[in-house]
């Protein structure tokens, strides 16, 4: 029975350039391990940066199919997960352009439930179902801070999502979003303020 690359060297189950370099070679198990790796994050980025979750599991799955077709182009100059964000970033910012020029725009619901299997909601009632009270709250901050990414601008909100909600690098930001550090700067900081401001508002109510 033939061994797929984590169960060949356990040392290595921890870098994705294992898998990588067993991808090139035409594995597609090895590509699996990495799309198992990473699909929650890439789900959850491109959920935050579209608002609807149909929409991030299509852009997700866009995205690695990709990668796949791209991986000879990849130079390991950077992360594998960075090379991969800045495809999921593309892949959003298009279907982002689609919505616009079919004059969809998608108001995101106050009652959508965020429905991924990692972190889905139902999952934490059951486990706050002692507080129903936390539930409520933190429900509702949730539901604050959808709508609020929802009115920033696109480069803004792409910008505040990798930062603040993936913890993601200033110089993996600007290799994801091909800009200087300096721009990535000041677009998270003009991006946490009208952050703020929204919040407050919808905080504070009518």
């Amino acid at each position: 029975m033939s061994k797929t690359p984590e169960t060949q060297n356990p040392a290595h189950t921890d870098d994705d350039s294992v898998y990588v370099a067993q991808c090139r070679k035409g594995n597609t198990e090895a590509f699996s391990i990495l799309v198992a790796r990473h699909s929650k994050k890439m789900i959850t980025v491109a959920h935050r940066l579209l608002g609807d979750y149909e929409d991030a599991c299509d852009v997700a799955q866009e995205a690695f199919i990709s990668a796949w077709r791209s991986l000879g182009k990849f130079r390991a100059e950077a992360q594998f997960s960075t090379w991969l964000y800045r495809i999921v970033v593309n892949h959003a910012k298009n279907r982002l352009q689609m919505r616009q020029t079919r004059n969809r725009r998608e108001i995101v619901s106050l009652d959508e439930t965020v429905r991924n299997t990692g972190d889905c909601a139902a999952c934490r009632v059951g486990a706050d179902i002692a507080n129903p009270q936390r539930v409520l709250e933190r429900r509702e901050i949730e539901t604050h801070v959808r709508n609020c990414l929802a009115t920033l601008e696109e480069e803004q909100r792409m910008t505040l999502v990798l930062r603040d909600m993936q913890g993601l690098s200033y110089d993996d930001i600007g290799s994801i979003l091909q800009i200087p550090e300096g721009t990535v700067k000041s677009r998270l900081s003009r991006a946490r303020l009208a952050m703020k401001d929204c919040l407050k508002k919808l905080m504070e109510g009518p």
